[in-house]
């Protein structure tokens, strides 16, 4: 039987044991006093998260993926964050996977028991073909959800590299892990509820963990989100000001260039920085691996 209270992130928290008899405002005064502390933890786990970035660059360079497994709210966390890259970065919806224990409907409900089986997180991976050349982050606030450590171990069965986000000092996902990243954000406002702090910390990390790896893949220019999906009216807009903020042309120009490579930011921006066409520029980016200082200076050499 596991034991709650020796659990950092199930413990009781002495700066909050009034909060039910305060008024609104000093409530939330305290509530977010006990968020101030949130990035400090996180900041402490960049040398861990910087070596998880490093290993999905390479799985993405190898043709593997990111794979995120979770209960509960760490795994929507994975799911969402999972979700939001292919339009943002243009990646393909393969590349970065969310899995959550109870599947889909644990969405929006909890499913019974399902984060307590570590045979379906097993399962989970198996289903979806995971291999040696993909990276797994496992993230649960407790460090201990059967359903996550069952994904873990089966991924270290076939050699893959493991990560583990948890909220508790040493514990049992962090020691299965080659990687662990423990934000230690201490006991919630509200005793339990890991969807707040801990919650707050898993979100931070996750989105380092792909935003650098599309960024450290290429899919960034300055700061300029270059292979974004043009989904809607916003993104058609925001490819035309990306167009125009990384060549500094009128925004007509940027609408021409790209009305000429199928709406592609990169090709249009090393179309106009280059003096190219739209095929010479897709096609200098294809041999430079999509990176687009590397393309211009294949044309200043």
């Amino acid at each position: 039987m596991i034991n709650l209270n020796e659990m950092m992130t199930e413990s009781r928290n002495p700066a909050c044991t009034e909060i039910d008899t305060l008024p609104t405002l000093e409530m939330l005064a305290v509530i977010n006093a006990e968020d101030k502390k949130v990035p400090i933890a996180v900041e402490a786990t960049l040398p861990q998260v910087a070596k998880v970035v490093d290993l999905v660059v390479e799985a993405f360079a190898n043709g593997g993926r990111l794979i995120y497994c979770g209960a509960g709210t760490s795994g929507r966390l994975g799911i969402l964050d999972a979700s939001e890259c292919p339009p943002t970065y243009g990646s393909p919806r393969e590349q970065v996977v969310g899995l959550i224990a109870g599947g889909h409907t644990a969405l929006l409900q909890a499913v019974e028991n399902a984060e307590d089986n570590p045979e379906m997180g097993r399962d989970d991976l198996q289903n979806i073909g995971f291999n040696t050349r993909d990276v797994l982050v496992g993230i649960a606030a407790s460090g201990r959800t059967p359903y996550v450590l069952g994904a873990m171990n089966y991924a270290r069965s076939v050699g893959a590299a493991v990560a583990a986000i948890s909220c508790n000092q040493n514990s049992e996902m962090s020691r299965t892990a080659d990687i662990a990243i423990e934000p230690l954000v201490g006991p919630e406002v509200v005793t339990g509820s890991s969807r707040m702090k801990a919650g707050t910390a898993q979100k931070l990390i996750l989105n380092m963990i792909t935003s650098g790896a599309m960024i450290r893949s290429g899919k960034v220019y300055s700061n300029l989100m270059v292979d974004v999906e043009a989904t809607n009216a916003k993104l058609v807009q925001r490819q035309v000001n990306i167009v125009v903020d990384a060549t500094e042309c009128s925004p007509d120009e940027a609408e021409n260039a790209l009305n000429a490579c199928d709406r592609h930011c990169k090709t249009a921006i090393v179309m106009i920085l280059g003096g190219l066409t739209a095929q010479e520029s897709s096609s200098l980016l294809r041999q430079n691996k999509g990176f687009i200082r590397k393309a211009l200076q294949g044309i200043k050499a």
